[in-house]
């Protein structure tokens, strides 16, 4: 009886301590920051999300896609799955996420914060770079449902 009475004291040991750490997990924004990344990459409302540290690929989930307003016919298109590889100032091989230039959508392939100094962010849509101030993304932004117009273009753009 001794031996059953610690083993489940063993485990329930366990158990609290597994519960513990996971609730001491790092948000998914705490770790763009850790890589020198301005947290508001991500919109507001992440469900969940998982990063492997030996790779550096990440997956970030939110309820819904949505958009969120940069500046003046710029905005950020987020998939309810968000998917990449980090590292120190960068990120590459990034699926989910969308710019807006003027009236067309490109998919973001990769995000690098320049020197910090410089406070200049680049998303890498393919042919070219689009540039940002950092300050853009301080902070997380607020998401809304995106527009018909809008998801019309998306969709076309995830078709290539």
């Amino acid at each position: 009886m001794i031996n059953l009475t610690h083993l489940l004291l063993f485990l329930l040991l366990n158990l609290i301590s597994f519960t513990a750490s996971a609730t001491n997990t790092t948000t998914a924004y705490d770790l763009l920051t850790s890589y020198g990344l301005p947290s508001g990459l991500l919109p507001r409302g992440v469900k969940d999300f998982a990063f492997d540290a030996s790779t550096g690929s990440f997956e970030v989930r939110l309820d819904r896609a949505c958009n969120a307003a940069l500046v003046t016919e710029s905005a950020v298109h987020y998939d309810p799955d968000v998917s990449g590889t980090i590292a120190y100032g960068r990120i590459g091989g990034l699926s989910g996420i969308s710019a807006k230039d003027l009236f067309l959508w490109f998919p973001v392939r990769g995000i690098r914060v320049d020197v910090p100094s410089s406070g200049l962010i680049y998303f890498d849509v393919g042919v070219v770079r689009k540039q940002f101030p950092v300050s853009l993304f301080e902070t997380p932004p607020e998401c809304e449902p995106p527009s018909v117009e809008d998801k019309l273009g998306i969709e076309a753009v995830q078709s290539f």
